[in-house]
């Protein structure tokens, strides 16, 4: 099983009542959250792993991620509130007001951790679940217990306007880098961490995916490089690609039988490949329509 481990959300997205008032409506979101959705709709064996409310928007949350083939029983569940994102729309560029404050998903703690068996193969984080404590240190703390036991993929997906104790963040992600199998990332993820491909791979992490939007995908490993590139689409907007692409990787490696570490680190590019252009091929259609939708196993 894939474990994704991260936020889960209500984005609360602007629309106009029938008497033309302002109103928002309830829609589940988050990175993890996403890339949890798309890895149960491509057929992969998928849980998710969160502080999840018992309120009405938990439930809508623990619905959606059922209605797509995700296993929940291993998240932390309390009557504390969900988050919630609110989107407003200024000349088409969106703004969020978070709801954060003592929600279930922010005060998750490393007491809430769950134990891991040996069918949990690999580990996926990223996200803005890394960047608020204590939750961030509680997921923190998992990959620690999990590096060098299974494969441990991590998306940093930085977004600086939503850390607040840059010093403290940016230690927890060095930390979970030096712990990772496979990171994610795009050039501007790299310039904000002052990293480039051959420093993170000089931290003992096997393989660097760097997504360039339609130009493809650089995969960088210790024996080698290629590109391995986008799959053409009408896009309708980016919402949910990367976390898309991230499923469909971690989604190959299940079909290749490579979740395991040791498999996973033994493999070389060729057996690789594929698994990148999977997540290529399942990005490529949810660009392709609105909103993080990604696709299903059938579609591909």
């Amino acid at each position: 099983m894939i474990l994704c481990c991260g936020e889960a959300l209500i984005d609360m997205l602007p629309r106009e009542s029938r008497d033309g008032e302002p109103a928002f409506a309830p829609y589940p979101g988050g990175a993890v959250f996403n890339t949890a959705i798309a890895l149960g709709r491509l057929g992969a064996p998928v849980g998710f792993f969160s502080g999840l409310s018992t309120d009405l928007f938990g439930d809508m949350l623990v619905n959606e991620l059922g209605k797509s083939r995700v296993d929940t029983k291993l998240a932390a569940k309390s009557d504390r509130p969900t988050t919630l994102a609110f989107v407003t729309l200024t000349d088409g560029h969106a703004k969020y007001a978070f709801y954060d404050e003592n929600t279930a998903g922010r005060l998750l703690s490393e007491a809430d951790l769950p134990d891991l068996d040996a069918a949990t193969q690999a580990i996926f984080f990223g996200g803005i679940s890394l960047v608020g404590e204590p939750a961030a240190d509680a997921y923190a703390a998992l990959c620690a217990r999990s590096a060098g036991q299974r494969l441990v993929m991590i998306d940093p997906n930085v977004r600086p306007g939503f850390i607040r104790d840059e010093a403290a963040y940016r230690a927890r992600l060095a930390a979970m880098l030096d712990g990772a199998d496979v990171v994610k990332v795009s050039d501007e993820d790299l310039d904000w961490l002052g990293e480039s491909a051959e420093s993170l791979l000089a931290r003992g992490i096997a393989l660097v995916l760097i997504t360039r939007g339609a130009e493809g995908v650089d995969v960088i490993a210790q024996d080698g490089s290629m590109r391995v590139a986008a799959e053409k689409a009408n896009v309708v907007d980016t919402v949910g690609a990367g976390d898309t692409f991230n499923a469909g990787f971690l989604a190959g490696l299940s079909r290749a039988y490579l979740l395991s570490r040791d498999a996973f680190r033994a493999a070389d590019l060729s057996q690789l490949e594929p698994a990148v252009q999977l997540g290529a091929k399942a990005a490529a259609i949810t660009v392709s329509r609105a909103g993080a939708n990604p696709p299903w196993d059938h579609e591909l």
